[in-house]
């Protein structure tokens, strides 16, 4: 991973998401068919509104029986750690490792919202690391 490499530079672009309001089983069968471990939700016009994974997903399976029908919005996080495509890689790194974030979210500001348009992970950085080696 070069430093001075901006995630704009890096990145493969393109999220993994389902809406706020959809069912948990149709968003944890998505996970599973795309085998990411977290998904970005977002609201009717594609704006970022938390994530859910598969742990989430777990928490309400353990505390419903019928957790499948239950909507995506009541077991999300709203916390999410969010970059912009001019954020540097090395400050992504030092993100992930240090304040133990799982992904990063990259957005784009849209008159003050943020629209989701991918996802970094420690893997990804590690791939970097290696490509440029």
């Amino acid at each position: 991973m070069k430093k001075g490499r901006t995630v704009l530079q890096s990145k493969r672009f393109g999220i993994q998401s389902c809406r706020h309001n959809a069912a948990l089983l149709d968003a944890t069968r998505k996970m599973v068919e795309a085998e990411v471990n977290t998904m970005i939700v977002v609201d009717d016009e594609g704006y970022l509104e938390g994530t859910i994974s598969r742990r989430d997903v777990l928490r309400a399976h353990l505390e419903h029986d019928d957790w499948a029908t239950h909507p995506v919005s009541q077991y999300m996080s709203r916390d999410v750690v969010t970059v912009s495509p001019t954020t540097l890689l090395h400050k992504v790194a030092e993100i992930l490792t240090y304040d133990e974030a799982h992904q990063v979210v990259v957005v784009e500001d849209d008159n003050g919202r943020q629209r989701p348009i991918a996802v970094i992970t420690a893997t990804d950085l590690v791939y970097l690391i290696l490509r440029d080696e």
